[in-house]
C-alpha cells in the first residue's frame, strides 16, 4: 500500500510543484480565490502544510459545503432526535452524526436520555439490526452525497429482498451542483475556481460539472487527496487561468472518468427522484438539490410513516458556520472557535465532522 502512495507525498515531486505554482502565479492578473468543494481537500491543504509552500499572495483557498455532516441542519437532526427518543424505535446513522447538535440536542444527548441509537459502519449492517429487533421500527438516518446514495439505494433493495417490512429511511442524500452554483450566484462570493469532489466524481463522473464552468466560465478540476494531487490540480487551475480556458479537468483520473459509474448511477435512479427542495445549514433552501424515495417506495420513508414536519430552526449567533459553508468566513474568523466550540464540546457542524473546515484548522493549526 505504501508503494502506491509514496509518490503522491514524495517531498522532492511536493517542492517541484509548489515551485511551478509560484512561478507561474506570477503572471496571473487577477487573484485566484480557489473553492476546495470537498472537505477532504482541505483536511489535505492543513495536514500537509500546503498552503505555506503557495508563497503568492494571489492564490487564496476557500472551504466548500462538500461536508455532508456539515450541511445537515438542526430541523433535520431534530426529528431524528424525535425518532430516537421513541419507545419503539432504534436509530442508525453514521459516526459523525451522533454528535452533531440540532435544536433538541444531539443524537448522543438522546442516547445519554435511554435512547436506543447506534452507528453503523455499513448501511447493510441495518439489514440484520432490523431482523433481530422484528417489534421494532429500525431507522437508518442516511446522510451524503452522489458517493454514499448507491448503498442507501442498495440497502432499499436488499431490505425489500428479503422482505424486512421494520426498516425506515430517513433520506438526507444531497447533490453538490446545485449548492455550488448558490454560492457562485451570491455577489459577494470571490470563488472563480473550483477543486471538485473525487469521491463523488467517481459515482457521477466529471460531467456534472461542465455546466458550472461554462456557465460561470471558470477553471474546474477533480483532484485526488493526496498533497502532489492537490498542487497538480492546482497548477492546472492557475494554467487555465493564464490561457483564458474554462474547463473540467480529471487529475484523478485513476479512479475518475467522464460517465462514472452508470451502474451505481441505475441503482439510484431506480429508487430516487430529485426532491424539490431542502434546507441546507448555513445556505437555506435550494431548489432541487437534494434527493427522495420515488411515490412506490414511500411506505419505506421515515418522514412519511412517522408524520414529521421539518421546522424552521435558528443557528446560534455565535457560530460562523454558516458564513464557512458559503465561503464567506474562515474557521479562525469565528470568535468562539477553539474557545467555547471544540471538537469536545462542538457549538456547530463543521467542528464534528471529521471533514469539517473547523475540524481541520483545529488539528492541524489556523494558518
Amino acid at each position: 500500500m505504501q508503494d502506491f502512495i509514496n509518490p503522491y507525498r514524495d517531498a522532492k515531486h511536493i517542492q517541484v510543484l509548489s515551485n511551478q505554482i509560484n512561478k507561474a502565479s506570477c503572471d496571473l492578473t487577477e487573484e485566484l480565490y480557489i473553492m476546495e468543494v470537498c472537505g477532504g481537500h482541505t483536511h489535505t491543504l492543513m495536514k500537509y502544510g500546503l498552503k505555506s509552500l503557495l508563497d503568492s499572495a494571489k492564490i487564496h483557498f476557500i472551504h466548500g459545503p462538500g461536508c455532508p455532516v456539515c450541511i445537515m441542519p438542526k430541523s433535520r437532526i431534530s426529528q431524528a432526535y424525535t425518532l430516537a427518543m421513541m419507545h419503539d424505535v432504534i436509530l442508525l446513522t453514521l459516526g459523525d452524526m451522533i454528535k452533531v447538535p440540532g435544536a433538541l440536542g444531539s443524537l448522543a444527548d438522546a442516547r445519554a436520555r435511554g435512547a436506543d441509537v447506534r452507528f453503523v459502519y455499513s448501511p447493510f449492517d441495518c439489514l440484520q439490526i432490523a431482523q433481530d429487533n422484528p417489534t421494532k421500527k429500525v431507522v437508518y438516518f442516511a446522510i451524503g452525497f452522489e458517493t454514499t446514495t448507491p448503498m442507501t439505494a442498495a440497502l432499499l433493495q436488499r431490505a425489500i429482498h428479503m422482505k424486512i417490512c421494520n426498516l425506515f429511511l430517513h433520506v438526507n442524500h444531497v447533490l453538490v451542483p446545485p449548492p455550488v452554483r448558490a454560492i457562485l450566484d451570491d455577489k459577494r462570493a470571490k470563488v472563480n475556481a473550483l477543486i471538485a469532489p473525487s469521491h463523488v466524481s467517481v459515482i457521477s463522473g466529471s460531467k456534472i460539472y461542465t455546466p458550472l464552468a461554462h456557465d460561470y466560465k471558470i477553471p474546474i478540476v477533480v483532484s485526488g487527496f493526496e498533497p502532489v494531487d492537490m498542487l497538480e490540480s492546482i497548477l492546472h487551475i492557475v494554467e487555465q487561468k493564464l490561457a483564458g480556458q474554462h474547463e473540467v479537468i480529471i487529475q484523478y483520473s485513476r479512479v475518475v472518468n467522464l460517465s462514472g459509474n452508470l451502474k451505481a448511477q441505475a441503482l439510484v435512479d431506480t429508487y430516487f427522484e430529485v426532491a424539490p427542495s431542502f434546507v441546507w445549514r448555513g445556505l437555506g433552501a435550494i431548489p432541487h438539490s437534494s434527493l427522495q424515495l420515488k411515490e412506490e417506495y414511500r411506505m419505506f420513508d421515515a418522514q412519511a410513516h412517522f408524520n414529521l414536519q421539518e421546522e424552521e430552526v435558528r443557528e446560534s449567533k455565535h457560530c460562523l458556520c454558516g458564513e464557512i459553508l458559503k465561503g464567506l468566513a474562515a474557521p479562525k474568523d469565528c470568535s468562539v472557535f477553539g474557545k467555547a466550540c471544540t471538537p469536545a464540546k462542538p457549538m456547530g457542524s463543521c467542528m464534528v465532522s471529521s471533514e469539517g473546515a473547523c475540524a481541520a484548522y483545529y488539528k492541524y493549526g489556523a494558518l
